[in-house]
């Protein structure tokens, strides 16, 4: 059933790899500004938009896995969507109740918490469609697994737009001309 797959599934899980190397670099946006004022934002949005890519890497591999059951490879599948749920649902839960003061912009309760938890009820019953044998299962976890890639992109982005100018305000004044 995973034959003629392996290009896809190396390419979309060798992207979702090198973009979670390139959370790491986002990161460090945050160094120098209050600890207790990003933990909050990290565990709602970073954490969630890294967690994605590695869903899509962690699926892609395990597709890639030679000789392995299409069962055994369904049912990580479902584990790993039932993973990702419960981080779309933390982060729909945690941006739905802002504390502190600050409020978050109208579209992250449906781009970092709605969507995903979508997606990876999606994938959930992917995974099952898979193990049942249905013929189509695969082009819908690939579909689905686009879907998250993008989604995890824009979320990635969203999140340097936004921490790169504050960031930048750290730095203090920028320094006179004499």
């Amino acid at each position: 059933m995973f034959d003629g797959w392996s290009d896809f599934f190396f390419l979309i899980g060798s992207a979702g790899a090198g973009l979670i190397g390139l959370l790491f670099v986002v990161a460090t946006l945050t160094a120098g500004a209050e600890r207790s004022q990003i933990q909050r934002g990290q565990g709602l949005y970073l954490t969630p938009t890294a967690g994605h890519f590695g869903v899509v890497l962690t699926i892609s591999a395990v597709a890639l896995v030679p000789r392995l059951a299409i069962a055994e490879r369904a049912d990580v599948f479902a584990a790993v969507a039932l993973v990702g749920l419960g981080l779309a649902l933390r982060a729909c839960v945690g941006i739905g109740a802002p504390r502190g003061g600050m409020s978050a912009h109208w579209s992250d309760f449906w781009l970092y918490g709605a969507a995903p938890a979508a997606l990876y009820l999606g994938l959930a019953c992917a995974a099952l469609a898979l193990w049942s044998g249905q013929p189509r299962a695969l082009h819908a976890l690939a579909a689905l697994l686009i879907a998250l890639l993008l989604l995890a992109i824009r979320n990635a982005w969203d999140l340097v737009t936004w921490m790169a100018p504050k960031s930048a305000g750290l730095a203090g004044p920028p320094a006179q001309k004499e």
